[in-house]
């Protein structure tokens, strides 16, 4: 219903609406939505950034634009080639067509690769914590393999995949392309150099914005790491439990000439105080006689190796975190809660490490050193449970059906 002012046929006023009333409804106040300002424009006036300010600097190479017409040619070229070979019309009708996927993967280097992996970079905030303000288009391709335990398989390092610290033990193998030239240029790969870094912008101990440098070797002639000048030693990822998961950044420069980086030397492999690492810092000091060209990293989190990580490499104390999750609000207990469970009741108002405590107690009690743990019972609600209350039985069946709190507790533990 609409509420307007009165006015005569002579009056000079216009009726003005007051606003909409309805007896179940929303009132709206204020300007309607597509009129009325956003919440990040609101923001935005209020907190003013100049754009030359914080307009993003590439410190990488730039790609030479290409004759689209040269690359259209050059395409339909080779569709028609391919069209015309009797062998791979036989071959697709015969479905025994097989597609080179190293030859895919080296198309999309040349296209759209460099762009798509520097879109991942910028997700996962690669750029803005190790090089502030500035990016960089990753034009050299890096193929990092590590090499697993059983001597056969090896965990590839892409953009982002997840592997574990019992996987990464070891120093992987890294080969990429030294004859690159942004210009297109025949270069003699053998009389480059280059400078391999990786790091970890998420587990310094110490600082907030602290990184662990675990791998250095600077001066690579051509793609040959083993002769390259290792100043860091091989360090495998350690992320302590409950931090979870760090980014673990391989970093490719190439240089203009031979340096010497002997102040970034570190001699003992497991000192982590001698491995305080800056890549703003370390990039600023010589920027200008190397520049990014290459990028990958992958994802690591806790595992039970690295209890004896801890303890034996780096003599130290495991570092255990959890996460301080704000208090949830409860009314104030009462002394006679009416129709509540009291056990539930009760516990709510306890410390939950506490409640866990307990019942790993409770668990570890009936554990025998020297005996088989008692089997799960095959059909656990054929067994009545006689002689208890009400709220006992119902625990007792969570615990035989692991369910409820018993679940998350019995996966910690």
């Amino acid at each position: 219903m609409l509420s307007v002012l009165k006015f005569t046929e002579k009056s000079n006023f216009t009726p003005v609406i007051l606003g909409y009333f309805s007896r179940n409804g929303h009132t709206l106040r204020g300007k309607p939505p597509g009129v009325a300002r956003t919440l990040e424009q609101r923001l935005a006036d209020e907190n003013p950034v100049d754009p030359e300010l914080s307009k993003k600097i590439n410190i990488g190479y730039p790609k030479l634009k290409v004759s689209r017409s040269k690359e259209l040619f050059a395409r339909l070229e080779h569709m028609k080639k391919m069209r015309a070979d009797p062998k791979l019309e036989k071959l697709s009708k015969e479905g025994k067509l097989q597609i080179d996927m190293d030859q895919v993967h080296e198309d999309w280097l040349k296209n759209n690769g460099p762009l798509q992996i520097k879109r991942i970079a910028e997700h996962y905030k690669i750029f803005e914590h190790l090089f502030g303000d500035a990016y960089f288009v990753p034009r050299v391709d890096m193929q990092i393999r590590y090499n697993l335990s059983d001597g056969e398989t090896q965990a590839p390092v892409y953009y982002g995949n997840l592997l574990k610290p019992k996987d990464a033990q070891n120093a992987p193998e890294v080969t990429f392309d030294a004859s690159f030239s942004y210009n297109n240029e025949k270069v003699d790969q053998s009389k480059t150099l280059w400078t391999l870094l990786m790091t970890n912008p998420d587990g310094h101990f110490e600082k907030e914005n602290g990184e662990y440098v675990h791998w250095l070797i600077t001066n690579i002639p051509g793609n040959d790491v083993s002769k390259g000048e290792c100043l860091v030693p091989y360090l495998q990822p350690f992320p302590p439990k409950g931090t979870g998961y760090h980014r673990h950044v391989f970093l490719l420069f190439k240089q203009e000439k031979k340096l010497d980086l002997s102040d970034y030397s570190v001699k003992e492999q497991f000192d982590l105080s001698k491995r305080t690492f800056s890549t703003p810092d370390f990039y600023r000091k010589l920027q200008d006689d190397i520049t990014p060209a290459g990028l990958a990293f992958f994802q690591a989190d806790y595992d039970l190796t690295l209890t004896d990580f801890f303890h034996k490499k780096l003599n130290m104390k495991e570092p255990i975190y959890e996460y301080d999750f704000p208090k949830p609000y409860y009314q104030d207990q009462m002394w006679f809660p009416h129709k509540k469970a009291f056990n539930i009741y009760m516990d709510r108002y306890r410390d939950p490490k506490q409640v866990n405590k307990e019942y790993l107690q409770r668990k570890l009690a009936d554990v025998h050193p020297f005996k088989d743990p008692k089997p799960p019972l095959k059909f656990p609600n054929a067994h009545p449970i006689r002689g208890v209350p009400s709220w006992l039985r119902v625990e007792i069946e969570k615990r035989r059906l692991n369910k409820g709190k018993i679940r998350e507790i019995n996966e910690i533990f």
